[in-house]
């Protein structure tokens, strides 16, 4: 069963921040809106929302639609936006009792619901919002928009700007609110995310370019990868595009990851590197990410 059905979405600012896109998300799914910044993600969620009109198209939350029936949808779901939104001045248990309050709930009502996140920063509940840590502010956030215990959760960019650890934590605490049959919409430019979803869609200036499971997707990855690396960085990236059998090549930290067409072997490429003068060559076999997977839809478009 789905919980939300966008059709041939389109809005249009300056430019078009969304062009056709069209998502079904089912009952119970954490589903992932992957892409980078300006893709149209956040356009999206004010669309499915209900703060924003779409310029074309339609779309339900919870069989509701979004034009319609806003007042209804904007009761049964949670919404925590990109950037942190609650009051500063006010302490974390002022905050949490604002929002509760006005949904017409009590924190004590819902408490089991948000005990798990809730219970980690409440020893600090007497403290103003805005002198909380990153990962705090961002378990406050989550605490407010679970508060009247949500059908639906959009989360734009959670985890923006928070340290890999409470990324990690704010993920897991995810995948609890799932088994408790919240669905749950997230957004994140960080492509190691993506594997957390049961399904992702990966977004690019508006549009969409694929909807499908993480697994699905990195299997249906057609090159072979290897990440490279030499003495001559600079170098190494415009001679690994130059060689016969490279698909596409580009930057990941340290290594350059190519994609190599059939016909190619390990020896023959590092022959061709230490004939353009590079040492100290590594040359390793790579399984594909979800990065390798967007790269290469990227170039499609």
């Amino acid at each position: 069963m789905s919980s939300i059905i966008a059709e041939h979405i389109s809005k249009k600012f300056k430019s078009l921040a969304l062009d056709d896109v069209s998502i079904n998300v089912d009952s119970g799914e954490l589903f992932g809106l992957i892409g980078p910044d300006g893709s149209g993600k956040t356009t999206l969620f004010r669309v499915l929302t209900t703060l924003m009109l779409p310029d074309k198209g339609k779309a339900t939350v919870a069989g509701l639609d979004t034009v319609k029936d806003y007042k209804k949808i904007r009761q049964i779901i949670g919404y925590m936006p990109g950037r942190f939104s609650l009051y500063q001045d006010l302490s974390v248990e002022e905050n949490l009792q604002f929002f509760a309050t006005l949904f017409g709930t009590t924190i004590e009502k819902n408490y089991s619901f948000i005990k798990d996140i809730y219970s980690q920063i409440e020893p600090f509940k007497k403290r103003r919002a805005g002198a909380l840590s990153g990962g705090m502010k961002q378990k406050l956030a989550l605490s407010c928009a679970l508060v009247h215990k949500p059908k639906v959760l959009f989360l734009d960019e959670p985890t923006t700007g928070v340290d890999p650890v409470s990324r990690y934590e704010f993920w897991m605490m995810l995948k609890r609110l799932k088994q408790d049959g919240v669905t749950i919409v997230a957004s994140t430019p960080y492509m190691d995310e993506a594997r957390l979803c049961d399904r992702i869609c990966l977004m690019r200036e508006g549009k969409t370019m694929a909807i499908d499971t993480p697994e699905n997707m990195k299997k249906e990855y057609k090159w072979t990868l290897r990440a490279v690396m030499s003495d001559r960085s600079f170098a190494l990236l415009h001679d690994l595009r130059d060689y016969k059998f490279c698909e596409y090549c580009f930057s990941f930290g340290e290594y350059q990851h190519i994609a190599l067409r059939d016909g190619f072997t390990d020896e023959d490429l590092y022959s061709f590197l230490t004939g353009k003068g590079h040492l100290h060559i590594s040359l390793l076999p790579l399984q594909p990410g979800i990065e390798d997977c967007f790269m290469d839809m990227t170039r499609e478009m």
